[in-house]
């Protein structure tokens, strides 16, 4: 397991920027992808960004040119700052590590924080 506790979120206004920050108890640098999800009410669980174990990064549409995921495996930390918000925007975050590289393969990890909520909204 990989323990993940998201903080960060918050209630801000439309145009507004806010960063999320996710802390890993255990190292994540074998981990293969780590990813923001979020749930608004009344609304299934979306991928919103990743960042793979080689670098790569990708977005969902909706957040694209406005939300930049970064992840710093030596600090054990992954963050998304998310600028010009909007009100769609608004749901629980949710960090997300999905398998551990080890030497027979990607083994299962699908480890969820508790998540954090974020309000846009005038």
């Amino acid at each position: 397991q990989v323990p993940l506790v998201e903080s960060g979120g918050g209630l801000v206004q439309p145009g507004e920027s806010l960063r999320l920050s996710c802390e890993a108890y255990r190292s994540i640098s074998s981990i293969n992808a780590m990813a923001w999800y979020r749930q608004a009410p009344g609304k299934q669980r979306e991928l919103v960004a990743s960042a793979t174990y080689g670098g790569t990064t990708d977005y969902a549409d909706s957040v694209k040119g406005r939300f930049t995921i970064h992840r710093d495996d030596a600090r054990k930390m992954v963050y998304q700052q998310m600028n010009s918000l909007k009100p769609e925007d608004t749901a629980v975050y949710y960090c997300h590590a999905d398998c551990v590289w080890m030497i027979e393969g990607c083994n299962t990890v699908d480890q969820w924080g508790q998540g954090t909520l974020v309000t846009v909204s005038s």
